[in-house]
C-alpha cells in the first residue's frame, strides 16, 4: 500500500522533524511546514490524509489552518492531530479534531496514536 501524505505544521523545528519521523514509521509520506501559511498553500493543493497542527504559528494561526480543514469540502475526509502546549486550548478544541495532544509528545505516542488513525481510513 502507497503511504499516505501526512503534513505537519509545527513551528518548533526539532519537534516537526521528531513528529514526521514518527509519521513515516506509521506508514506516512511527511511533509513538514513551519509556518500557517506556506502549509495553507500547500493544503490547496493537495487532500493530505492527516494534518498535525500545532496551534501556536507564525504569520497565520493554526486556528486559521483549523479553519480551512474544517470548511474546505475536499479535506473533510482529513484526519486531524492538534498539538499544543496548553491544557485550556486542548479543552476547547476536542470536538473539532480527531486527537489532541498537550505538548510534551513523545515519538511513540504520535506513531502509535498515527498508525491507530491510518488504519481507521
Amino acid at each position: 500500500m502507497e503511504n499516505q501524505l501526512a503534513i505537519v505544521i509545527e513551528d518548533e523545528k526539532d519537534l516537526a522533524l521528531v513528529f514526521a519521523e514518527a509519521l513515516a514509521d506509521a506508514g506516512f509520506r511527511p511533509e513538514i511546514f513551519y509556518d500557517g501559511g506556506p502549509a495553507l498553500a500547500r493544503l490547496v493543493e493537495v487532500e493530505p490524509s492527516l494534518v498535525v497542527l500545532d496551534l501556536n504559528l507564525p504569520n497565520i494561526t493554526g486556528s486559521e489552518v483549523l479553519d480551512l480543514l474544517k470548511t474546505d469540502k475536499r479535506l473533510a475526509n482529513v484526519k486531524i492531530i492538534i498539538t499544543t502546549g496548553s491544557h485550556i486550548k486542548a479543552q476547547a478544541y476536542r470536538e473539532i479534531a480527531d486527537l489532541i495532544l498537550v505538548k510534551p509528545i513523545s515519538y511513540s505516542q504520535l506513531r502509535d496514536l498515527a498508525q491507530r488513525l491510518r488504519e481507521e481510513k
